[in-house]
C-alpha cells in the first residue's frame, strides 16, 4: 500500500512487508522485460521498511489519500509473533518476561507478555524503553546462539532466523502502529529514545557473515534442485539484501555504512514527525457563515466538531463558530466547494507550504537525506540510489522512465483540454477568475463542471454510502469473489480507540482463516494522515503454535474519512469508498494466501512495484453495477440509488482523467530525478528540479511558493524513495487482471466466480513465493499489457504530444 523504492528501507522489514501502495506495472515487453528481478523482502535490510501500503496522491479532484506513506520507524517487518486464531495465536514472551533478570516492571510490562493479539488498549509510553530494551537484549543473545550453531539447512537457519524477526517485528509493530494512529510528545520521545538501539541491531542482523554464508552454503549446495521455488526465492533474496546491507563491505566502510543508515532513520521520522506537526498546526477560526458559502453540511458539522474540540464548546454546523484545517475531510471540502475564493487559496497554500518554514522547515532534511542515500548507493558500487532502489524490484529505471513517458504522452493532450473545458466553463458561469484560473481555482470548478456535465454533486451523494452499508457491501463482493465468510468479532481482541472494529475472516467450511482490525476516521490531533494497510502477524508454519499447523494472518487497514456526526454514521463521499475497497485489496492479498513459508507468505516478499495489484483491483468493482447498487441505499429511507445516478457515476468515472494521470506522473519523475540525476549541494535545489520537471508534466506551471516536496513522505518519510513508479506501475497490472472479468462477462455470476476463483487461489495466494510476472501470466494466461489501464481511463484513443 509501496504498494515502494523502499526496500532499502528495512533489512528485515523489507522479507515481510510488502505495501499497501498504488503501483501500476506496464506490462507489454515494449515497457516492462519479460524477466523481471527477484526482488522480495530480506529479513536483512536494516532500513525501515514501510509497512503501510498507502494510496496514491491522487489529484485534480483533491479526492487523494494525503501523506499516506508510512513512517517508517517500522522494525524489521519480517514475521509477527502472534497467531491469529485464539487458540495459537499467544506471542510467546512469557520466558523472557519471567526472567529473574528482569525487574518487575519489565516483567509485567505489555509488550512483553504472552499475548493472542497485541494489547494495544495496555501499551503506554513509559513502556516503551524498557520494554524494546529487554526485548533487544534477548534477541542479541538469540542471535549469538544462532550463529555459533548455525548450519546451512532450513531447521537451523532460517527457523530460528524467522523467530528472532518476528519477535522484534511484533512489539516493534505495537509501537509504531501507536504513533501512527494515537501518537503523542511522549510516545514520540521513548521511540527516538530506543530507536538507535533497534537500528543497531537490525544491522548487525543485516551484515552477520555467518548467516549470509550459510544462505550461500544453501544456494551452492547439491540439494538446491530439490527446493520449492519459494524457498530458492528466499534464500535468493536474503543474499542479496545482505549485499544491499552491507555485509561484503571492509569494516570501515561498513562503519559508515551503519552511520548513514542511523542518521537516515532519524531524519526520516523527524520529517514525518514535521509534516504531521505543520498539518495540525493550521486553524483557521470562521465565526461569520459568509465566509464558508458553499461549503456542505458535512464539513460544517466537522468544522464545528472541531470548533468544540478546540474549546468552543456551543459550535453548531448551523451556527458556528467553524474551525478549518489541513486534515483532509476538511481541506478537500474546501478547495471543492468553498465559493470564498481567499479562503480557498489561504488554505491551498497553506497546504502547499507545509513543513517548509520555521522549526517544521523540512529542506534540510531533505537534502540530508538525499546526500545520505546517495553516499549509501556509492558505498555499494552503485551509481545512484535509484539503482539501489530498483535493484530489488521488477523494473529498472529505464524501463520506469519508459513507462512513465508513454503514460505522459498519452495523457498530456487530455490534460490541455480539462484546463481549457473549466476555464470555458468557469467563464459561461460569469466567474471574476475565469480568465486568470490557478491552484486553489482547480478542484473548485472541476466540481461545478462536473456537477454540471454529469448532473453528480458527490456531496448530495454521501446519504447513500454511510459506512455500514459499504462495509455490508464489500463483505458480500468478496463472499461471491473469493468464497470467504467475513464477521464482527468485536471484543475479542483489544484496540487502541473505541471506533476501532475487529473481524474474523472464514472459509467456505467456517473455519477461520486470518482477522482484521478496520480504524475508518479522522483523528487529526492523533492520527497520521493518509489511509493504509498493515500486517499485524503474518501466516507462517514455522509460528504455528498449540498443535496448529500455521498461525493465521491478522492485518490492519487505516482510513481518515469523516467521522459520524450527531446521530449521522460516517457518510462517505464516493472517493472514500474506493479508499475502503482500495486498503481491503492489500489486506485480501495478506489474509488469504495459502503460502505457508512466512518470509513470502502474503504480502511479504512481493516486489514493490507489483505489490498494488489486489489494491487497485478491488477499486474497480466500486463501478459494478451489482456491487455499487448493493452499496448505495440511503442511510435513512433505504431507498436505492436512482438507476440514472448509477449510469452518471460510471459516465463521470474517467472525468479529468488525464490530469489526474499526470499528476501521478509528475510524482514519480521527480521522485527518480531526485534519486538519479540530482546533486545535493550543487547549482540546482530541490525545488529547481521540482519545476523543471513541472515543465513536462504540468499544464499549469508550479504555484511559486510550492513546496510540496518538504510534505511529500512517501520518498523521504517512508519507502516510496525512487519507487513512487510503482503506483503507475502496479496499475497497468490491476487494469489488466479486472480485464479478465469484462471477458468473462461481469453480468455472468458464474464466470466471476470462476474468474475470482482463479484470481485467488493465484494472486492473493501465492504471496511472494513465485515471482509476479509469472503469477500474472499464471493468472490471465498472458504477460500484461497497458492497454486496459489508458481504455479504463479513457485515453487509449487519445494523441500524444507535447
Amino acid at each position: 500500500m509501496r504498494h515502494i523504492g523502499l526496500i532499502c528501507t528495512l533489512l528485515i522489514a523489507n522479507i515481510l512487508m510488502a505495501t499497501r501502495l498504488t503501483l501500476s506495472l506496464t506490462s507489454s515487453r515494449s515497457i516492462i522485460p519479460p524477466l523481471l528481478n527477484h526482488t522480495r523482502r530480506s529479513f536483512f535490510h536494516p532500513k525501515q521498511f514501510p509497512k503501510s501500503y498507502s494510496c496514491p496522491l491522487w489529484s485534480s479532484s483533491f479526492s487523494f489519500c494525503l501523506d499516506t506513506l508510512h513512517k517508517s520507524t517500522s522494525p524489521l517487518s519480517f514475521t509477527s509473533s502472534s497467531s491469529p486464531s485464539c487458540s495459537s495465536c499467544s506471542c510467546s514472551f512469557s520466558s523472557m518476561a519471567s526472567s529473574a533478570s528482569l525487574h518487575d516492571d519489565v516483567a509485567s510490562n505489555p509488550l512483553l507478555q504472552d499475548f493472542e493479539f497485541p494489547p494495544f488498549d495496555a501499551v503506554e509510553p513509559k513502556h516503551v524503553q524498557p520494554g524494546i530494551r529487554a526485548l533487544l537484549k534477548k534477541l542479541e543473545s538469540d542471535l549469538e546462539e544462532l550463529e555459533r550453531n548455525i548450519e546451512p539447512s532450513w531447521s537451523k537457519l532460517v527457523e530460528p532466523l524467522e523467530k528472532i524477526v518476528d519477535r522484534l517485528s511484533v512489539v516493534w509493530g505495537i509501537v509504531n502502529h501507536l504513533k501512527s494512529v494515537k501518537d503523542s510528545a511522549e510516545l514520540r520521545s521513548a521511540i527516538e529514545d530506543v530507536q538507535p538501539e533497534k537500528v543497531k541491531f537490525q544491522l548487525r542482523l543485516g551484515q552477520s557473515k555467518p548467516i549470509y554464508n550459510a544462505f550461500k552454503a544453501i544456494q551452492e549446495s547439491p540439494d538446491w534442485q530439490t527446493l520449492s521455488e519459494a524457498r530458492k526465492r528466499i534464500v535468493e533474496s536474503q543474499i542479496k539484501e545482505a549485499v544491499l546491507n552491507g555485509v561484503s563491505l571492509e569494516d570501515d566502510k561498513r562503519e559508515h555504512f551503519n552511520r548513514i543508515e542511523q542518521e537516515l532513520e532519524k531524519l526520516s521520522q523527524k520529517f514525518g514527525e514535521n509534516v504531521l506537526d505543520a498539518t495540525k498546526k493550521f486553524e483557521k477560526l470562521i465565526t461569520d457563515k459568509n465566509e464558508i458559502e458553499g461549503l456542505p453540511a458535512t464539513a460544517l458539522g466537522l468544522a464545528a466538531q472541531s470548533a468544540v474540540s478546540k474549546g468552543h464548546e456551543n459550535a453548531t454546523a448551523e451556527n458556528g463558530p467553524w474551525v478549518i484545517t489541513l486534515d483532509a475531510p476538511s481541506y478537500i471540502a474546501v478547495m471543492q466547494h468553498a465559493r470564498n475564493r481567499s479562503l480557498r487559496e489561504e488554505v491551498y497554500r497553506a497546504f502547499v507550504s507545509r513543513a517548509s518554514g520555521g522549526e517544521l522547515d523540512n529542506t534540510e532534511i531533505i537534502e540530508q537525506i538525499l546526500k545520505l542515500r546517495l553516499e549509501k548507493a556509492k558505498l555499494l558500487n552503485y551509481n545512484n540510489y535509484a539503482e539501489v532502489s530498483m535493484a530489488t524490484k521488477m523494473a529498472t529505471v529505464d524501463k520506469a522512465e519508459e513507462l512513465l513517458e508513454k503514460l505522459r504522452s498519452a495523457s498530456w493532450d487530455a490534460a490541455v483540454q480539462d484546463i481549457e473545458d473549466l476555464k470555458k466553463f468557469s467563464k459561461s458561469q460569469g466567474a471574476s477568475e475565469a480568465d486568470d484560473l490557478t491552484h486553489w481555482d482547480f478542484a473548485f470548478w472541476s466540481e461545478r463542471l462536473r456537477e454540471s456535465k454529469y448532473d453528480i454533486n458527490e456531496e448530495e451523494l454521501r446519504p447513500f454510502f454511510s459506512l455500514p452499508k459499504v462495509t455490508d457491501a464489500l463483505f458480500s463482493l468478496v463472499k461471491t469473489l473469493f468464497g470467504i465468510e467475513i464477521e464482527s468479532v468485536d471484543g475479542l481482541a483489544p484496540v487502541w480507540n473505541k471506533d476501532v472494529r475487529f473481524y474474523r475472516v472464514k472459509d467456505s467450511s467456517g473455519s477461520p482463516i486470518a482477522y482484521f482490525y478496520f480504524d475508518p476516521y479522522s483523528r487529526p490531533s492523533e492520527k497520521r494522515q493518509g489511509a493504509w494497510m498493515d500486517e499485524v502477524f503474518a501466516r507462517s508454519r514455522v509460528l504455528a503454535r498449540n498443535g496448529t499447523s500455521t498461525r493465521l494472518p491478522v492485518a490492519h487497514m487505516v482510513c481518515n474519512q469523516t467521522p459520524p456526526v450527531g446521530n449521522k454514521p460516517s457518510l462517505m463521499t464516493f472517493r472514500e469508498v474506493e479508499t475502503v475497497f482500495h486498503e481491503f485489496g492489500h489486506a485480501l492479498q495478506h489474509m488469504l494466501t495459502k503460502q505457508d513459508e512466512g518470509l513470502v507468505a502474503g504480502i511479504r516478499g512481493v516486489e514493490w512495484d507489483a505489490v498494488e495489484l489486489p489494491s487497485q483491483f478491488m477499486e474497480n468493482w466500486c463501478y459494478h453495477r451489482e456491487t455499487l447498487m448493493g452499496i448505495a441505499k440511503h442511510y435513512e429511507t433505504g431507498d436505492s440509488l436512482p438507476e440514472e445516478v448509477y449510469l452518471k457515476l460510471v459516465a463521470a468515472r474517467n472525468f479529468r482523467a488525464g490530469s489526474q494521470s499526470l499528476r501521478q506522473i509528475k510524482f514519480a519523475s521527480v521522485d527518480l530525478e531526485l534519486h538519479t540525476k540530482y546533486v545535493p549541494g550543487g547549482q540546482e535545489s530541490i525545488y529547481d528540479v521540482d519545476r523543471r520537471v513541472s515543465e513536462r508534466t504540468q499544464v499549469t506551471p508550479p504555484f511559486p511558493e510550492d513546496r510540496f516536496l518538504c510534505s511529500f513522505s512517501h520518498i523521504f518519510a517512508g519507502g516510496y524513495a525512487a519507487g513512487y513508479y510503482s503506483y503507475k506501475w502496479a496499475e497497468v497490472l490491476s487494469a489488466d487482471a479486472f480485464s479478465a472479468f469484462e471477458d468473462a462477462g461481469l453480468d455472468n455470476k458464474k464466470a466471476v466466480e470462476e474468474t475470482g476463483h482463479k484470481f485467488r487461489e493465484t494472486v492473493l495466494a501465492l504471496g511472494g513465493g513465485k515471482a509476479p510476472l509469472e503469477v500474472f501470466v499464471q493468472f490471465r494466461g498472458r504477460e500484461p499489457t497497458p492497454d486496459a489501464l489508458l481504455r479504463h481511463n479513457g485515453l487509449l484513443s487519445v494523441p500524444a504530444s507535447a
